[in-house]
């Protein structure tokens, strides 16, 4: 099971990566044609009007995506901020209660808001709820994508939670690096 869920951690945060790189690739594109206009401003006199419809739109998609895809893959790194200091101070007992007692928790809430997020998916396929910018795009297909990474975020905080309980390291990094 532990090779199953690394595997799906791995995945989520090489799609996040994926959408980081989309980002990247919409404000270059955007970018280049804001030169292609200013080149023919200087030349012409008229620019050529290159626009990429709903550019900062979609990028606002991608980072939305990017950063709930994210999320379990840095939490299983240690890479998510916590009160380390405090977790430092404690004995191995009571470390390991504050972790079960953190991840039950998180696991809790990521329920939640997961169960609160797929509702939202539902709701905007069903009134077929429009983004406003130039390109309409239908809001499920975003909010999808962050629903996804929450459901993946939150099997990784009850993974941490078991784990926990079993008295292993939550994460993958060293002790005392997290």
């Amino acid at each position: 099971m532990r090779a199953h869920l690394d595997r799906l951690y791995d995945l989520s945060g090489v799609v996040a990566a994926g959408f980081l790189a989309l980002i990247a690739l919409t404000v270059l594109v955007q970018v280049a044609f804001n030169l292609v206009d200013a080149v023919a401003l200087a030349v012409t006199g008229r620019a050529v009007g290159l626009v990429l419809p709903s550019y900062a739109e979609f990028t606002g998609y991608f980072l939305a995506t990017s950063s709930f895809l994210a999320a379990a893959h840095t939490l299983r790194r240690g890479a998510h901020i916590r009160v380390s200091l405090v977790l430092q101070r404690l004995g191995p007992r009571a470390r390991q209660v504050a972790e079960v007692w953190c991840g039950g928790v998180g696991a809790l809430l990521g329920l939640y808001f997961t169960g609160w997020m797929w509702a939202l998916v539902e709701e905007s396929l069903r009134f077929g709820d429009l983004s406003p910018g130039l390109i309409p795009v239908p809001i499920w297909i975003p909010q999808a994508g962050m629903a996804l990474g929450l459901t993946v975020f939150t099997v990784a905080l009850i993974d941490a939670c078991v784990s926990a309980i079993r008295g292993e390291t939550i994460t993958d990094a060293p002790e005392g690096e997290f």
